[in-house]
């Protein structure tokens, strides 16, 4: 009985079958359109956050903790994205002091 040799044909057979990969197609996205879809949800944290305060200062939410995990949660998604806007700023500089 001869045994066949792994190659990248039987690796893909492989994968056909896992549930991650069955119906799905594939949606190419530019940078550009990844990072407004980024900044876009950054600012509906932000908006949730604000919409969240002036609930509680009206009155219509009286659960502190949650108005506090709110701005928690906008401040950290903010913090993010500008690490993400420094290391691409970086590297943008990185890039244009490179010799062609």
């Amino acid at each position: 009985m001869a045994i066949e040799p792994i190659g990248p044909q039987s690796v893909t057979k492989t994968q056909e079958g896992y549930p991650w990969t069955l119906g799905l197609e594939k949606e190419e996205k530019t940078f550009s359109e990844t990072l407004k879809d980024s900044i876009l949800k950054v600012n509906d944290v932000q908006m949730q956050a604000d919409q969240s305060i002036v609930d509680l200062t009206t009155g219509k939410n009286t659960d502190l903790h949650q108005t506090m995990i709110a701005i928690e949660k906008a401040e950290v998604t903010f913090q993010l994205m500008m690490q993400v806007r420094n290391k691409l700023m970086s590297a943008y500089e990185e890039v244009s002091r490179m010799q062609v």
